[in-house]
């Protein structure tokens, strides 16, 4: 087996073809400026219903596009998009948002011990997920996190924590965990 890949990979070489190898960020930025106009080519959204993305684990955000490609995950305009990437496209834009980082701070007058204590373990006290499956939290619009935590609690996103976490959720906590997160100043820098 081991000598059949050696082989084929060998003819492709010497045939002037390359195997498609590790994602590419400078490929990956051209794909993203498809996705500029909701979640800008820094990562940092233009728009409130879509999330921040710069500075997202590249795991993450090649697990969401292929979610949205396959159709486990699915919505009206991700869906369109994802469906039209190729894997490699998927690795490479992936490793272009990445490639940035996201770091964030609490607003002035806020304590940390009133962050929200269900949230904290995974997306971390300022919105900087401390878990390579969690999104970063930090500076997302109110409706982008509202709307996702009730997916969450209805059932139409499923996510073997985050659906249990929503399934208790009240409304009004919904809104504080939205407000905490959303109060969080966050910055987009890129990694050179």
């Amino acid at each position: 087996m081991r000598l059949a890949v050696i082989t084929i990979l060998g003819g492709l070489m010497l045939a002037g073809g390359t195997p498609a190898f590790a994602d590419d960020p400078v490929e990956g930025q051209k794909v993203a400026k498809m996705c500029q106009t909701c979640h800008g080519i820094d990562g940092l959204a233009r728009m409130p219903i879509a999330p921040n993305i710069g500075g997202e684990p590249k795991e993450y955000l090649e697990a969401q596009l292929m979610a949205f490609k396959t159709g486990a995950r699915e919505h009206e305009m991700m869906t369109v998009v994802a469906s039209t990437l190729s894997a490699q496209q998927i690795s490479d834009v992936a490793a272009w948002y990445a490639s940035h980082t996201a770091s964030a701070s609490l607003p002035a007058g806020v304590n940390e011990e009133d962050a929200p204590s269900e949230c904290v373990s995974c997306h971390g006290i300022n919105g900087i997920s401390v878990a390579l499956n969690a999104p970063n939290l930090a500076g997302e619009a109110n409706t982008y996190i509202v709307t996702q935590l009730r997916a969450f609690r209805i059932g139409a996103r499923k996510h073997e924590i985050m659906s249990e976490i929503a399934a208790k959720l009240s409304d009004e906590q919904i809104r504080q965990f939205a407000d905490w997160y959303s109060k969080v100043n966050l910055q987009i820098t890129r990694d050179e």
